[in-house]
């Protein structure tokens, strides 16, 4: 009996030892799994942005799903519930403006769970129907709010340029400044670069618009940028009235001027591959 127990420790101890190396191989492949999102165009060097537990898919022009966490939040969702297939129901949505580039009452209606809180300016909640007056919660430019695990801060965006104040005007709509654990993340919305937006501290991802003649030129973008100095910024919003927003040059200016911002250009129009 005393002979008998060697092969039998010697089993244990290589079960464990393969245990051990099924669980780092799932662990692995789980991680595997969080990679580039297919409808992104890598010949242009861009990827699902993956900072350490925040990832960022663009479906179109302003609209996005951010992964933070355990939590998902759309952002502007528009194009029906075929544009979020694969994606989980959102713990947060959060709309800019009234445009239907930015807002679809189909869209929300679709996309958004029982538990959903739709944040959005008052301009926006105005046209919903009356039955998703539960889910939503008004933010005016300047108010700020804890709510699911996060802090959201809604920031002002509006034109500059007089021609054409008529697009967006001062107190309408809203960027927004999400914060969770000391991590910051801006979203412009439609706006040129107001003094809002170059005041800003302490963001770490931003999300920033240019395109003409609705919001402003890559230069003045770029100009702001280097001002609020994001640790990351991600170009978006950046089809105009006469095509494409030149992204390589607003890139080139930014990295030019401040090394240490890293400047990712993720696919938001798929359909101009």
């Amino acid at each position: 009996m005393k002979y008998s127990i060697v092969p039998l420790l010697f089993s244990m101890l290589l079960i464990g030892c393969n245990s051990k190396k099924e669980a780092k191989t799932s662990e692995v492949e789980n991680q595997k799994k969080i990679t580039v999102d297919p409808s992104i165009d890598t010949s242009i060097n861009s990827k699902v942005a993956e900072e350490q537990e925040f990832s960022v898919s663009p479906i179109s022009h302003a609209t996005m799903v951010l992964q933070w966490e355990n939590s998902v939040i759309y952002v502007d969702p528009i194009g029906g519930v075929t544009a979020f297939e694969g994606y989980n129901v959102p713990k947060i949505i959060l709309v800019t403006d009234i445009h239907e580039d930015h807002f679809s009452v189909e869209t929300l209606e679709a996309v958004s769970g029982p538990e959903t809180q739709i944040i959005m300016p008052q301009a926006v909640a105005d046209k919903l129907p009356k039955d998703f007056k539960g889910k939503i919660l008004v933010l005016k430019n300047g108010e700020k709010k804890q709510i699911k695990g996060f802090t959201i801060d809604a920031i002002p965006m509006y034109n500059l340029r007089k021609e054409v104040l008529k697009f967006h005007e001062k107190g309408r709509g809203n960027g927004y400044v999400i914060e969770k654990e000391e991590r910051r993340v801006y979203i412009s919305g439609d706006t040129e670069d107001i003094s809002e937006m170059r005041n800003l501290k302490n963001i770490d991802i931003a999300f920033v618009c240019m395109n003409l003649p609705y919001t402003m030129t890559v230069e003045s973008a770029a100009d702001a940028v280097l001002d609020f100095k994001p640790n990351v910024v991600y170009p978006y919003h950046y089809r105009g009235t006469n095509g494409l927003s030149d992204i390589a040059k607003f890139k080139s200016i930014v990295e030019k001027d401040n090394k240490d911002i890293k400047v990712t250009q993720l696919n938001w129009y798929p359909e101009n591959k």
